[in-house]
């Protein structure tokens, strides 16, 4: 395959999204551990101790909603499921819903319970009507943090309530956000709840999350505070298409760990932009040699989202390397050359053009009709 100005890289050079690293800023933070993240790509926009272990308090739920979203979405579970209350779970002290042993209740109603007012008791009937016991629903919220690369947690219970060896990391409370908000996005129905009832108006709820009421764009997530672990918090919020996620860890009030939370979360938004890579112009096709055609029509591979410093998207550049020819048979998404973006000097990304089609390899029959054609000047 020759090629015109272009020199092909290895598929795990190229870049799918371009993710600026986390530029050093002095932010003020008052909690002793925290990160600021961007859902799309992934990219840690800030950190404080982001590896430190402390008590998560009720930011342990994010692992047990993100548990029960992935079962509603896989067919395992139906928002109108009934629940029963366990002993066990009606045993729960700290935030709850008063739920009693032999109450029924939807699942719809208990991810609410859980998502508002952080209820203890909904979060264990939950766990046990999927996993059987809160014990086994544990067992799997930890292998699915090793899944997740959650290094720094685990979990002893399903709701946050002090117990020793209870511990994760902001970042790790960032990773199983995002998880959940990236792909379970219908969890912004109970989320975003501020005010609401459960038991026919009967038992009043208000959102916990602080941010749902008075921070434009808040999506979520989950608050948490105990005397142990302090307060606690990973909050969501969305403006112009770019969702972050601010994770504050250990605050020493509440009032604190909202106004951390804000103060990321200002920052992520005034600093960084999301920006969807389209070709200035339309990408030219490719000659195929022996080819049933001609051509081969280059496409972008996938979904390309830039997560870009502000400062840096009024000087963006795009450049376009493709392959000179390439040989029949081409399969559809064969390599065939590479969009580049830049900002001034700096490579922000490069972008893999893949075949959009396949072009089938001339038989011998085909290959002799054009020959004669072409004899003929036909």
């Amino acid at each position: 395959m020759k090629r015109r100005s272009f020199a092909f890289l290895l598929a795990a050079a190229l870049l799918f999204t371009a993710a600026p690293a986390a530029r050093a800023v002095d932010l003020p933070i008052s909690a002793p551990a925290a990160l600021l993240m961007e859902k799309a790509t992934g990219t840690v926009l800030y950190a404080k101790d982001e590896h430190a272990r402390f008590e998560p308090a009720s930011v342990t739920k994010v692992m047990t909603l993100l548990l029960v979203m992935e079962a509603i979405d896989e067919g395992r579970l139906s928002y109108d499921d009934t629940v029963t209350g366990s002993a066990h779970a009606a045993s729960m002290g700290g935030s709850q819903i008063w739920l009693r042993e032999g109450e029924r209740m939807s699942v719809r109603d208990l991810l609410k319970a859980v998502c508002v007012v952080s209820g203890n008791d909904a979060s264990v009937a939950l766990g046990e009507h999927l996993a059987g016991s809160e014990a086994a629903f544990v067992a799997r919220m930890n292998e699915r943090a090793r899944e997740l690369g959650m290094s720094d947690t685990n979990f002893v219970n399903c709701t946050g309530l002090p117990a020793e060896g209870h511990l994760t990391s902001a970042y790790d409370i960032a990773l199983m956000s995002r998880e959940l908000i990236l792909h379970h996005p219908d969890i912004r129905q109970f989320t975003t709840i501020w005010m609401d009832s459960l038991r026919g108006g009967e038992s009043e709820l208000v959102n916990t999350n602080k941010l749902i009421r008075f921070y434009d764009g808040a999506t979520g997530l989950k608050t948490g505070s105990t005397s142990t672990a302090g307060y606690c918090l990973s909050a969501t919020a969305e403006r112009d298409g770019m969702e972050l996620i601010a994770v504050v860890l250990d605050g020493k009030t509440s009032d604190e760990r909202f106004t951390d939370a804000k103060t990321l979360l200002n920052h992520g938004f005034a600093a960084y932009a999301l920006h969807t890579v389209r070709p200035d112009a339309p990408i030219p096709p490719v000659p195929v040699t022996l080819g049933a055609r001609a051509y081969v029509q280059g496409v972008l591979d996938g979904e390309q989202t830039l997560l870009l410093a502000r400062e840096d998207v009024p000087s963006l550049s795009q450049s376009v390397s493709l392959a000179e020819t390439v040989s029949a048979p081409v399969a559809q998404g064969d390599a065939l050359g590479e969009l580049t973006v830049s900002s001034g000097e700096t490579v922000l990304a490069r972008i893999p053009i893949v075949a959009g089609e396949e072009v089938a390899k001339l038989t011998w029959g085909e290959l002799f009709v054009r020959f004669f054609r072409t004899a003929l000047g036909a």
